[in-house]
């Protein structure tokens, strides 16, 4: 074909909507922008207006049934807080998002053949539940990581375990400490004990596998240690809690 036949073939492809290679590039560029912008987009919204989760969403897309309640930090027991931060993140108030000690450390037990335990920082799981999807991935762990130093340099601590404990998953639709409390204790979220906050708190590895009022033996066990760990803290809640 001339090549002024294949121009002009090239321009009337582009008109009937056939993406050329330029095109392509520009659309993708584009979409790239865009998937860069939504996530501190949405965290300055987040900041303000109470943020449903992806696994939220996925049920709601579902017509499945979601229990979530959203209350302020401050309606939230201590004894919860407490028992949180101890079970699933003890260096919290002083990190950036990032347990950096910590997944070196998983790093280098995968690279000797051992199973990786997780690393998962509070911000991390916050970032996950915001933005990601619920799978047990490198690709998502990985994700994770720049997500999370992102939401913790745009929220202070206070709201990212607000949000966190106000999407946090406790049960087959159950979402959130209020609902939580209210469907396995029948009260209010600031209302829980010290046993029932370190029940909830040891429930959210396996929140579907675990009952925080019945617990199993070893479920009873990890609670019993929570508490304890809980006592002989010190001054790792003072970012959410104060002195």
């Amino acid at each position: 074909m001339p090549r002024a036949e294949a121009k002009t073939d090239k321009t009337l492809r582009s008109k009937h909507g056939i993406l050329t290679w330029t095109g392509f590039r520009r659309r993708l560029v584009q979409l790239l922008v865009v998937l860069l912008l939504v996530p501190p987009i949405l965290t300055v919204i987040y900041s303000v207006v109470p943020p449903v989760s992806t696994l939220m969403l996925a049920r709601y897309v579902q017509f499945l049934w979601v229990d979530r309640q959203w209350v302020p930090l401050e309606d939230i027991s201590p004894n919860l807080i407490r028992s949180v931060i101890a079970s699933e993140d003890g260096r919290f108030c002083i990190s950036h998002g990032v347990d950096w000690g910590a997944l070196r450390e998983q790093v280098e037990a995968l690279s000797e053949g051992e199973r990786p335990r997780g690393a998962s920082t509070i911000t991390m799981q916050t970032a996950k539940n915001l933005f990601l999807w619920n799978d047990r991935s490198y690709i998502r762990k990985g994700m994770e990581i720049p997500l999370a130093l992102m939401l913790d340099a745009l929220l202070t601590k206070k709201r990212i375990l607000e949000i966190y404990l106000n999407v946090a998953e406790w049960g087959e639709g159950i979402f959130g400490a209020e609902a939580a409390a209210q469907a396995w204790f029948g009260k209010p979220a600031k209302d829980l004990s010290s046993r029932e906050a370190a029940r909830l708190a040891t429930a959210l590895p396996n929140p579907l596998g675990r009952n925080p009022a019945k617990p199993s033996a070893g479920h009873q066990r990890l609670a019993s240690k929570n508490v304890a760990r809980v006592r002989s803290a010190g001054p790792i809640f003072e970012c959410v809690l104060g002195k």
